[in-house]
């Protein structure tokens, strides 16, 4: 699968969420959970002496994994599709900020507290797109957004072969 097919990326995520409570379910979370793994992040050494804001004596933006993450998201996501990847890359940012004033105040142990959810077929793919994918999903829906023209078509044929695959090697096994 090429880093940058956005086809690919969508027939692949599209093909696991592709019924409509689990989208409903991926709307609401995906975007929390990105959110919840940068609170995390914030407890990761700064991968620089410099902190843009300060709190008393106290940093609170730390450019450390979570700033190092949401920067490689935010460029990703515009090399996918500027219009839509501008935005999920302004998402993300806003993640980034509010997570780290969260984790500021929770501290360490009760931000611990957190449980992440079991996601095993493919990690990166999950925390990667899932939020892109998500955010593509809802400008879809409420403006008719595309990507370039046809793009949602051709997405959706190569989710239904990827579905058959799976139903026809399930059903194969179960012969």
């Amino acid at each position: 699968m090429g880093l940058f097919d956005l086809e690919k990326h969508f027939a692949f995520y599209g093909a696991y969420h592709s019924n409509p409570t689990n989208i409903v379910i991926h709307m609401i979370f995906v975007w929390p959970i990105l959110f919840t793994a940068l609170v995390l992040l914030y407890f990761t050494p700064p991968l620089f002496k410099y902190s843009p804001i300060e709190l008393g004596d106290q940093s609170v933006l730390i450019l450390n994994y979570g700033f190092f993450f949401t920067v490689i998201y935010a460029l990703y996501y515009v090399g996918l599709d500027k219009k839509a990847g501008f935005l999920a890359a302004f998402l993300c940012f806003v993640c980034w900020v509010g997570s780290s004033f969260l984790a500021h105040r929770l501290g360490y142990t009760l931000a611990w507290k957190k449980r992440a959810p079991a996601l095993l077929d493919n990690l990166a793919q999950a925390f990667l797109m899932g939020p892109f994918f998500v955010l593509l999903e809802g400008l879809q829906s409420a403006f008719g957004y595309e990507p370039y023209p046809g793009f949602h078509a051709r997405v959706k044929a190569k989710v239904d072969a990827e579905i058959k695959e799976w139903k026809d090697k399930k059903q194969n096994k179960l012969s």
